[in-house]
């Protein structure tokens, strides 16, 4: 699954962003339980999930603030 863009991020509404991070948040979960078992390929990946999980809260956080 290819990552949107912070451009399309920034544009969804709450709720959007709210299953998106539940989305986020079951494959990062999913990802580290993989690794703890074997190594996966991409180590780095877990990075990437962890740093998109913080965006995404803080888009809420601002979205929230100004309704």
């Amino acid at each position: 699954m290819k990552d949107k863009t912070w451009g399309e991020i920034k544009s969804m509404t709450c709720t959007e962003l709210e299953s998106r991070l539940d989305d986020l948040q079951d494959r990062i979960f999913k990802l580290k339980f993989r690794h703890s078992v074997t190594p996966v390929k991409d180590p780095l990946e877990i990075r990437k999930i962890r740093r998109n999980i913080a965006r995404v809260k803080m888009l809420i956080t601002q979205k929230k603030e100004f309704k």
